[in-house]
């Protein structure tokens, strides 16, 4: 568990690293993200030796909201005074990331010549 762990922390500084040095806008963890894929789909025994790991981090990853919610709860006077701006850009903001990512879905689609169904 800890090779993979350090596997994965490896990928993310080294996401970090490159974002920062290249001067990318693209963040460091989706790069690394990004590079651990493309590495996984390289080698697929790095795929084999991370699952176990991966899959037990996305069993927990209710854990990972936890900080978010502290947030809101030491916040809620902001929230009280600002709760209606920031439901409004959330729901806003959920909605074009859907739509966004429909048509990325279409033109990924007909790039690779697929079809939908």
């Amino acid at each position: 568990m800890i090779p993979a762990l350090c596997i994965i922390l490896s990928f993310q500084l080294i996401g970090e690293v490159a974002a920062r040095g290249l001067g990318l806008s693209l963040p460091g963890p989706v790069l690394g993200l990004l590079l651990l894929v493309l590495s996984c789909s390289l080698r697929p025994p790095l795929a084999d030796l991370l699952r176990p790991v991966v899959g037990t981090l996305l069993g927990n990853l209710s854990l990972f909201f936890v900080p978010a919610g502290v947030g809101v709860v030491a916040h809620l006077s902001q929230f009280r005074q600002d709760g209606i701006a920031i439901a409004i850009a959330v729901m806003v903001s959920t909605v074009l990331a859907i739509a966004v990512g429909a048509l990325v879905f279409r033109a990924v689609l007909k790039w690779t010549g697929g079809s939908e169904q």
